[in-house]
């Protein structure tokens, strides 16, 4: 059997090339048969969707990832990841690079392309914690996070309304406010 697996840390991965559907299309032109996908960091392994795919994955099959920091960014979790599969049978294919063999090249060259990968993120989390810094110095009305949408109660009453009678659900009230779950829970609580 031919698995694919797709990862996503932030919805605004897709400007980088590495949406979800983007993936999930490559893998099926790859031939998988079967594709899961998670929303997730790339630094924990334990991964719900993932998690799921490792167990069902035998001898004989193939896992298929675009690339390598889509199955993991961190080295020694990739790396013990990647041998664990090897020696149960699991071939690995990554799109942009190939087949990993279970060689002492192969290991060594994914453990480098691997640490890579982990160095890109640790850099991205570097430059994001110092433009905050700098944020933070020069603008003392600054604050992390989204910025606050202010939803006056009527028009929120009205959605929560369609809400309770079934024509829309939580997401799309949600997403025609332009807030989050959590900011919709915490204004039904504010009314209750």
């Amino acid at each position: 059997m031919i698995y694919g697996y797709a990862r996503v840390s932030t919805k605004g991965q897709d400007r980088y090339g590495n949406s979800l559907d983007g993936q999930i299309e490559q893998l099926r032109a790859a031939g998988c048969e079967e594709i899961f996908h998670d929303s997730y960091t790339g630094t924990k392994m334990d991964r719900p969707q993932f998690s799921a795919l490792n167990a069902k994955m035998a001898a004989g099959d193939r896992l298929v990832v675009t690339k390598l920091d889509r199955f993991a960014r961190t080295t020694s979790g990739g790396v013990e990841t990647i041998r664990d599969l090897l020696a149960r049978g699991v071939s690995v294919h990554i799109l942009n690079m190939g087949l990993i063999d279970n060689t002492p090249t192969g290991r060594l060259i994914i453990t480098v392309l691997l640490a890579f990968a982990e160095f890109e993120r640790d850099m991205i989390v570097e430059r994001t914690s110092t433009g905050k810094a700098i944020a933070k110095a020069n603008d003392p009305g600054w604050r992390e996070g989204r910025k606050t949408v202010v939803v006056n109660d009527d028009t929120f009453q009205k959605f929560r309304e369609k809400n309770k009678k079934g024509q829309a659900t939580v997401a799309e009230c949600c997403r025609a406010l332009g807030i989050s779950r959590g900011t919709w829970y915490n204004r039904v609580r504010e009314m209750a």
